[in-house]
């Protein structure tokens, strides 16, 4: 059985997540102990559950430790397996992360997979739905597989309820990757959205957006405005955010989101989503630091050699890194420090042929 500490790097729930997709993907037993040693609150939360519980689907594994609290899990996949499946955190749990621990396992599963998800939809900490749709998704096309996202209802912290349907199109293995520089500028997209909330918020949120992308880029930005009038409004409760993207003339996207809050105002959810993105294009990388944290696991085992270019080297690549290393024996290659831009090499092999 492979022995993972959960306090190593950051000690937060990437750790989980990434060696319980691992574990399922192989279809090796795993224990990890010390399970987000390192946060305020250490142990599984009820996402956290969610992730371990749907990724227990996909291969029939045996689960021990499965509990809100718990700081050490034990978990035994028996099969590979594609179908239907479905689960509802209950609370506003990121359904984002739910996928992030599920989808490795899918991509090479024997048939075809459908999920079906209730939880948070846009909530803190985590990449938004319309990000894993509409950067997360797309890069995976260039792997091979085909990821469908379809948001059905947000889900905004503390209600929750939100719905998504994301359905998998398998393949029998991963293509490398060969995209170090981002290129020049296509387009940028985005969408705008709030519920249960006047609708110009999610307006202004796209126009200062816009603004800060036209002063900076020379560029107009192509977004989305997502709102409801309050008598047709089916979400549970309020919230507000935006997802923008910039996609280059080489087939690379950068992306960046904000989510809106109490005491913040729309222009500013609009124009640090904006500023972020900016940010991320003047590196002149290919992959944005959290779809490089997310794109990783994919490209160990992907066939042959796989070489991006990384906007931003975070702890939580390091930290999957160093997952990747002890349960795959997959050497990678990190070039740069945390904090700065740099370019990741991945050998890659085929785990089915």
């Amino acid at each position: 059985m492979i022995e993972i500490d959960g306090s190593y790097g950051e000690g937060g729930g990437q750790i989980l997540r990434t060696a319980i997709s691992l574990s399922a993907l192989t279809l090796k037993p795993i224990r990890i102990t010390n399970v987000r040693a390192n946060r305020p609150q250490p142990g599984l939360k009820k996402q956290h559950l969610g992730g371990i519980e749907l990724t227990a689907m996909l291969v029939d594994a045996n689960v021990q430790g499965l509990e809100v609290g718990s700081t050490e899990v034990v978990f035994q996949p028996k099969e590979r397996r594609g179908g239907d499946f479905s689960l509802d955190v209950g609370t506003a749990g990121s359904i984002s992360l739910l996928l992030q621990a599920a989808l490795l396992p899918a991509v090479l599963a024997p048939e075809r997979v459908v999920f079906r998800l209730r939880g948070g939809t846009d909530v803190k900490w985590s990449p938004p739905i319309d990000y894993l749709r509409d950067v997360f998704a797309k890069m995976m096309t260039r792997l091979g597989p085909s990821i469908e996202i379809r948001q059905i209802r947000r889900g905004h912290y503390p209600r929750g309820g939100g719905e998504v349907l994301c359905q998998v199109s398998p393949v029998r293995s991963l293509d490398n990757v060969e995209l170090v520089e981002f290129g020049e500028l296509k387009e940028i997209s985005g969408v705008s959205h709030c519920v249960r909330l006047p609708a110009h918020i999610a307006q202004r949120q796209a126009v200062s957006a816009g603004n800060v992308i036209r002063e900076e880029l020379g560029i107009e930005a192509a977004i989305q405005i997502e709102s409801y009038a309050k008598d047709n409004d089916p979400h549970h409760g309020p919230g507000s955010g935006i997802v923008i993207w910039a996609t280059s003339e080489c087939g690379a996207v950068l992306g960046a989101d904000s989510l809106g809050e109490k005491g913040k105002s729309a222009e500013e959810v609009g124009s640090e989503a904006a500023r972020s993105l900016v940010k991320e294009i003047s590196t002149g990388k290919a992959i944005d630091s959290h779809l490089c944290d997310m794109l990783v696991p994919y490209l160990a085992i992907a066939s042959g050699m796989s070489k991006v270019g990384v906007t931003e080297i975070t702890s939580h690549l390091v930290t999957n890194i160093w997952v990747l290393e002890r349960i795959l024996g997959t050497r990678i290659e990190l070039e740069g420090t945390i904090g700065e831009p740099g370019v990741l090499g991945v050998h890659g092999h085929e785990l089915l042929s």
